[in-house]
């Protein structure tokens, strides 16, 4: 159905033409008048998790209904078999990459499960800068997989940039990386509306960020500084992965939940050998690695340190 090359393909960025647009925009076949058959529902949860690894079950139809019935009707297909075709058949894989993106959970904000923030300002941080008064060692690498609209990476570039500006010759790098472009794209531009950044502290939010009134609203911009610190790119994390490491630290928070045992298992091996020595993966808090196979130290819960 869907091979290596289509894998391949899912890499690229999600780009539509001026033509398929405006055929979106013009279709209109009523939602009540799309038919979801039994069979159509298992071909969707089967080629998600092929392809991203995420385990859709039957509890999962109304909100495969909901979020796909608005791609069904945009191309006016009237039924789940006959958008499955046509994903199948789109020779581009642009409308695969948009299913994939309305399937996908992106739920986030700034300084969400905040004790993670708060242990690595009174743990980790002041670790790394006795490590490099006494070593001498200024590269620092950090991975936020499934970094949705940006939150999570740019906390964590104010957090380590507040702390390890003067360090002379810093040379500190974030990547962050999410399956879906929509929310690549809200993320690279770094704009937040008023209420999304309430969570932020007040001396984060003055120092690193820039107001304006946008059409009545008042919006909110991470500073130039924070920005060029972090990378953002598309990646399906059960494909292979170009960076090498080692990074300092992985946060995948949130995400693992979606998968199956193996699935967690296979993922939770990959992050242990892309961490140095003493780097840390930190996991969500409805997440544990309870029940898997690996070679973590045990910190605290949801954090946990490669020896």
């Amino acid at each position: 159905m869907f091979g290596s090359s289509l894998k391949q393909r899912l890499k690229h960025k999600h780009r539509h033409s001026d033509e398929k647009m405006t055929a979106l925009k013009a279709a209109s076949t009523p939602v009540a008048d799309i038919r979801f058959d039994n069979k159509d529902f298992k071909k969707v949860f089967d080629l998600v998790h092929q392809l991203t690894g995420i385990h859709l079950h039957d509890g999962k139809r109304e909100l495969v209904s909901a979020r796909l019935s608005k791609r069904m009707r945009a191309l006016d297909h009237k039924s789940l078999g006959e958008y499955l075709s046509y994903v199948e058949e789109e020779e581009t894989q642009e409308e695969l990459i948009s299913m994939l993106d309305a399937l996908s959970t992106n739920l986030t904000s700034f300084w969400r499960e905040s004790d993670h923030f708060d242990f690595l300002a009174e743990h980790v941080l002041p670790d790394w800068i006795k490590r490099t008064e006494k070593t001498g060692c200024r590269r620092y690498r950090l991975w936020s997989a499934g970094c949705s609209t940006g939150e999570e990476p740019y906390g964590l570039g104010i957090l380590f940039y507040h702390h390890l500006q003067k360090i002379k010759g810093l040379d500190l790098k974030i990547l962050a990386t999410d399956l879906s472009t929509k929310v690549l794209g809200i993320a690279q531009a770094g704009w937040y509306e008023a209420q999304r950044v309430q969570t932020i502290p007040a001396e984060y939010l003055k120092t690193y960020f820039s107001k304006k009134t946008e059409d009545r609203r008042i919006v909110y911009r991470i500073s130039p500084e924070i920005r060029k610190l972090i990378t953002f790119d598309r990646l399906n994390l059960m494909e292979s992965w170009p960076m090498t490491g080692p990074f300092d630290i992985i946060f995948c928070r949130n995400t693992m939940i979606y998968f199956t045992k193996q699935t967690q298992q296979h993922l939770i091996n990959r992050f242990y050998d892309l961490l140095r020595s003493g780097g840390m993966l930190f996991v969500g808090h409805s997440e544990s690695l309870a029940g898997t196979d690996h070679k973590f130290r045990y910190l605290r819960p949801t954090i946990y340190e490669k020896p």
